[in-house]
């Protein structure tokens, strides 16, 4: 007998039987991109951060630890180049209003269309990418007009203080690295550690994503181990 193959259907409701992952606010109807990992889920959770610090920060002589924060100064993510660059090329279904990654979009459509699969996605610009899903009429998933892609940028926004403004604007962070990058001299300097060395941290981190449907595997809140050597 064939043995079965087991789809990602099959096995988010297993997850969810089992206490693993459960669907964050279902009794509302859930949130997209966002899960909870219940009983049995924390623990494995927790079990694989405690093995990972354990092997890359505590058995190694050549590295420590960090604990920043989720809000940096806003300077971080300019200097870095997370507010220009962290960007992905959206379009909107006119009819449902409901936004896709235009990249993803016309590579699924190559798929079906293999004789256009002469330019790569990812070598194109969005205007490039604008004039390829005019040219071919690329429809959205349900089947109806997009409109032209526009930069999205995957940073959450939000703002601290009693006043709201461009002086209180801060970003969630979208990796762990930049804690350890602006902390560097201090580290270097509280620990006398010597070059090379690296630094271990575990952490969250949020990313405004718009792809659905991929379970845990891409999320709007994550945990990253992260290990940045110099």
């Amino acid at each position: 007998m064939q043995a079965q193959m087991t789809t990602l259907d099959s096995l988010v409701g297993l997850t969810k039987r089992r206490g693993f992952v459960f669907q964050t606010s279902s009794i509302y109807g859930g949130l997209a991109n966002s899960y909870d990992y219940g009983p049995l889920g924390t623990e494995l959770l927790r079990n694989i951060k405690n093995l990972w610090w354990q092997v890359f920060v505590q058995q190694r002589t050549d590295m420590v630890g960090l604990d920043s924060q989720i809000l940096l100064h806003p300077k971080t993510w300019v200097a870095s180049g997370h507010t220009t660059a962290f960007n992905d090329p959206l379009v909107e279904d006119l009819v449902t209003q409901k936004r896709y990654r235009a990249d993803h979009l016309i590579a699924e459509w190559q798929e079906k269309n293999p004789q256009f699969k002469d330019t790569a996605p990812e070598n194109m610009t969005i205007a490039t990418m604008a004039s390829y899903i005019a040219e071919h009429k690329i429809p959205s998933p349900e089947g109806n007009a997009v409109s032209p892609p526009k930069v999205f940028n995957l940073l959450f926004e939000t703002a601290i203080g009693a006043v709201a403004g461009e002086k209180s604007r801060v970003y969630l962070r979208g990796e762990t690295a930049q804690g350890i990058f602006t902390n560097f001299t201090n580290i270097r300097n509280s620990t006398r550690i010597q070059l090379p060395f690296g630094v271990g941290q575990v952490g969250k981190s949020f990313r405004n994503e718009v792809t659905t449907g991929q379970f845990v595997f891409r999320t709007l809140e994550f945990e990253q181990a992260e290990i940045e050597y110099f």
